[in-house]
């Protein structure tokens, strides 16, 4: 029984396919609960005093930059095992994949709302303009989640790649360093 249980410990800590998958879903909701909770300690207590305007925007994005650095190291250590990669092309590649996700998830919330609020049969069942955008959000975080993020962080980001050179290039020039 014991020997069973490490072998299943192993495959989940280091196996491939669907543990990979699921280390990738765990490091995502960790991340998640902690960009929520660093938007709420900065909305609540930080920005208290600012206007909504402000608080609720600069809350927000402190909260998704600590849990973007919370999801990527996680996912470098310890759902990727990428320990051997370049720092600087991970950090690079995730910011690409990042970006690229948030613009997916802004546009494709709205875009899938507008076509959501067009469906009478969910008007007549009883959903409000709330409910479809919630509906929506999910749908397209799902879609970006699986098909977006999860594909290019197995492939791209936490992978060695022809692009490489040309992102630790972009930070050496960005920090100053040398290339040496």
């Amino acid at each position: 029984m014991k020997k069973h249980a490490k072998e299943l410990a192993d495959k989940v800590i280091n196996g491939h396919g669907i543990f990979t998958f699921l280390r990738s879903s765990l490091s995502s909701q960790l991340a998640s609960w902690i960009d929520m909770g660093t938007r709420m300690v900065f909305y609540a207590f930080v920005f208290a005093s600012m206007s909504e305007f402000y608080r609720s925007n600069l809350s927000v994005a402190i909260g998704a930059f600590v849990g973007g650095i919370v999801n990527c190291t996680i996912n470098y250590r310890f759902t990727f095992h990428a320990s051997g990669q370049s720092i600087k092309a991970v950090a690079v590649k995730y910011l690409l994949v990042w970006t690229g996700s948030l613009l997916l998830n802004m546009y494709g919330t709205t875009f899938a709302a507008q076509g959501l609020s067009q469906w009478k049969w969910l008007i007549s069942i009883g959903f409000k303009p709330d409910g479809i955008f919630a509906a929506a959000t999910l749908l397209v975080s799902l879609i970006v989640s699986l098909a977006w993020n999860f594909v290019l962080q197995r492939s791209f980001v936490y992978r060695p790649s022809s692009f490489d050179p040309y992102a630790i290039s972009f930070v050496n020039f960005i920090t100053g360093k040398s290339n040496k």
